[in-house]
Order: structure tokens, then C-alpha cells, then sequence
């Protein structure tokens, strides 16, 4: 993660765009910008705004950070994707912000603001030059930092030497220790795998779960136990979740208490793959346990949700906010849980599942159905038998 240098002079940029370019821009808006995030948006032409999000991640500034947006517009897209061709200063957000907006105005035809002189020298692949310097300056740790390639130090290793000793339940970066060396593993295990040659998904893709995964640990939602998340054989790109928590007046709430009578279980075991086109294709997210009825689940375990289809997928939504959908879902479609289903003998493994036994192939296949009818249908009436 990032130095305390490092991390100083990025609070210094974002403080610098956001003052440059604050919500009431007539051309770029910066709505929002933390130190994981920046939230902005660009006036066009016509008056049409294009949000535009970049995520700065566990590797910044040694890469840029990773911008996408919610648009099919390729001169959008096109700008966005220079921002990923930069190296050395030119990773640096306050950088990156000058080079979107140097190359909005350019593919548009717009004249660039002239605030645009207040941000650092940013020369852009395209040619158009944008000079001069901050209205604020860098402090000096910045100059001593400008070596992008330098290995930055474990911030994880700083902040718990800070920390107390001896806690069980240590609280750093809002997150428990066991939360941080989960993120440093896969961090590590991602190392490895690029040093192997033997990576799987996309920079971007692993890039954005690594950032919802860190944002859910820091989340009041999961702090006060409503679900839990596990990594399928450690992997970023596969998630186990547990929903513990839906509405007490609810007949799935019930139906939990008396699975948990039965069956020592109190929750409704969610599965969720992520591809490597990720967060621009929506997760697929099934149930695996237990038997459901009604609450929009399919037969084979997929759930019924415009929401996880690339029609009604939108890459601006969040892990935890699919999650906490799909609880709302489950109790509004009337979910109850199918209790006494006749148990049969898997002939490979010999071990003994309940009758209609989700699985991932059944999931996927009733869901591509599902995908299917609606894309000729619309999703106003989905079929009863659907939930």
C-alpha cells in the first residue's frame, strides 16, 4: 500500500482538483474524492453528463489509477482508455485529471476550461500541451517521492506497529488485523502468480474486487454481522456469502430460526464469480443453500434480478449494494424455505443432497433461460413459476 508520503501528496492533489473543479462546473465536476476513490463528471456538448469514476488502487502511484464509466459513448471510453497508457508523474491523479480533461475537449471539440493552468504540467498522448503549476503547491515530499518505480513500503506492517499490542480485536484503517492480512495475502498471492506468468483475470477487474472487498470490510453493514464474505480457495474473483440478516416480520426470518433448530444454520448461502470484464459485466450470484421457494429464485438457484444482467447492470453499483438488493429481493418475492425434501445419493461422490440440489450448472443454465424470456418479454411480469 501506500507510504505516508506517498499518501500525503495524493490528499494534497485531491484537494487541489476539487477546488479546481468543484460540483458547479459548467464542463468537469469533481463530485467526490477520497483516497480509494474519485467521483467525477463531464458536461458535454449538448448538456449530457457522463459520470466518470477512478479507483486508485493498492499499486498507485507505481500504475495509474483504474477510471471507468456507465456509457457505450467511445470518445468517453477512448479518453478513459489513454488514462491507462500513462507512466511515471503522469500516474498521478492530479495528472490523470488533467489528461480526461484535455482529452474530452479535444475528441468533443470544446475549448479546454481555463482552469485546466492550474494543474500541474500533464503532456497527453494526443499533443495538446497543458501547462504551468498548481495554484497550490506540492510540498517538497513530493519531489524526494517522484520515483515511481521505487517498491513502496507494506503500509499494513506500519500501521499495525502502531497499533496496541496484544489485542485480540485490533481496529486499523477501520478494519480488524485479521481483515488486513486477508487484503495483504491476496495482494502477495497476486504477486506471485504475476511473477509465475500465471495471472487470471484482469488488472482492472482484480484491481476493483480488491477495492469493494477493502470498502465491505470498513462497512457498518458487515461490522454488525448482516452477512459475511469468504474467498473460494482464496480467489478475488469467487465469493461466499452468508446473509444473516433479513426483515424480523418476514417469513424467511422464521423459516431461519427453524433452520437453525434443524440444522444448526441460520443463513442463506450465497455464491457470487466475477469474470475478468468486471465491474463492466455484473457478477453472477446464485443461492446454493438452502432450498428456496418463491423470492424470485430459479430452480436451479439463480435469482430472478434485472439487476444481474448486462441489460440492467450498471458499473457504478457495489458489491455490498448487490448483496443487501438480493436480501430485500428475497423478502419481497415472499421466499420460504422447502424444509423436508427428500434427501437422494450423488453416485461420484457418494455423499447425500436434498433432491433438486442447486448446483452452479443448473444455475446457469435457468438463468440464461431466464435472460432469454425477458430479453423478448421485458421484465414488468416475470413468470410465476420464476417467483
Amino acid at each position: 500500500m501506500l507510504t505516508m508520503a506517498c499518501l500525503n501528496v495524493l490528499k494534497q492533489e485531491i484537494k487541489v482538483i476539487e477546488s479546481t473543479f468543484p460540483k458547479n462546473h459548467d464542463r468537469f465536476q469533481v463530485h467526490a474524492a477520497t483516497v480509494d476513490e474519485v467521483i467525477c463528471k463531464f458536461v458535454g456538448p449538448t448538456g449530457r453528463q457522463f459520470e466518470i469514476i477512478g479507483n486508485i488502487t493498492e499499486t498507485y502511484p507505481g500504475t495509474p489509477p483504474v477510471w471507468f464509466a456507465d456509457t457505450d459513448d467511445c470518445k468517453v471510453t477512448n479518453a478513459i482508455e489513454k488514462l491507462g497508457q500513462t507512466t511515471g508523474l503522469n500516474n498521478h491523479v492530479i495528472n490523470q485529471v488533467g489528461i480526461l480533461i484535455s482529452e474530452l475537449c479535444r475528441t468533443y471539440c470544446l475549448s479546454e476550461p481555463s482552469e485546466l493552468q492550474r494543474l500541474i504540467q500533464m503532456p497527453s498522448s494526443s499533443g495538446a500541451s497543458t501547462s504551468t503549476s498548481c495554484s497550490s503547491k506540492l510540498t517538497d515530499e513530493e519531489d524526494d517521492d517522484d520515483d515511481d518505480e521505487e517498491e513502496v513500503e507494506e503500509y499494513i506492517q506500519l500501521e499495525m506497529e502502531e497499533s496496541t499490542p496484544e489485542s485480540t480485536k485490533k481496529q486499523v484503517d477501520d478494519m480488524e488485523i485479521q481483515h488486513l492480512e486477508t487484503l495483504e495475502r491476496l495482494r502477495q498471492n497476486q504477486r506471485q502468480d504475476y511473477l509465475k506468468g500465471a495471472v487470471t483475470g484482469s488488472v482492472q477487474a482484480t484491481d476493483r474486487l480488491m477495492k469493494e472487498l477493502r470498502d465491505i470490510y470498513r462497512s457498518d453493514s458487515f461490522k454488525k454481522g448482516m452477512y459475511s464474505v469468504d474467498l473460494v480457495c482464496d480467489s478475488i474473483y469467487e465469493w461466499n456469502i452468508k446473509l444473516m440478516t433479513v426483515d424480523p416480520d418476514s417469513s424467511l426470518y422464521h423459516d431461519l430460526q427453524k433452520l437453525k433448530e434443524k440444522e444448526g444454520k441460520d443463513f442463506v448461502l450465497l455464491n457470487i464469480t466475477f469474470k475478468e470484464t468486471y465491474p463492466f459485466e455484473p457478477p453472477f450470484v446464485r443461492v446454493v443453500h438452502p432450498i428456496i421457494q418463491g423470492g424470485y429464485v430459479l430452480v436451479g438457484g439463480a435469482i430472478c434480478m434485472e439487476l444481474l444482467t448486462k441489460q440492467g447492470w450498471s458499473s457504478a453499483y457495489t458489491v455490498e449494494a448487490v448483496i443487501m438488493q438480493i436480501a430485500a429481493t428475497l423478502v419481497k418475492g415472499k421466499a420460504r424455505i422447502q424444509f423436508g425434501v427428500p434427501k437422494t445419493m450423488n453416485q461420484v461422490s457418494h455423499a447425500t443432497y436434498p433432491v433438486g440440489q442447486y448446483s452452479l450448472a443448473r444455475a446457469q443454465q435457468s438463468f440464461k433461460s431466464l435472460v432469454q424470456i425477458h430479453e423478448k418479454n421485458g421484465w414488468f411480469t416475470p413468470p410465476k413459476e420464476d417467483g
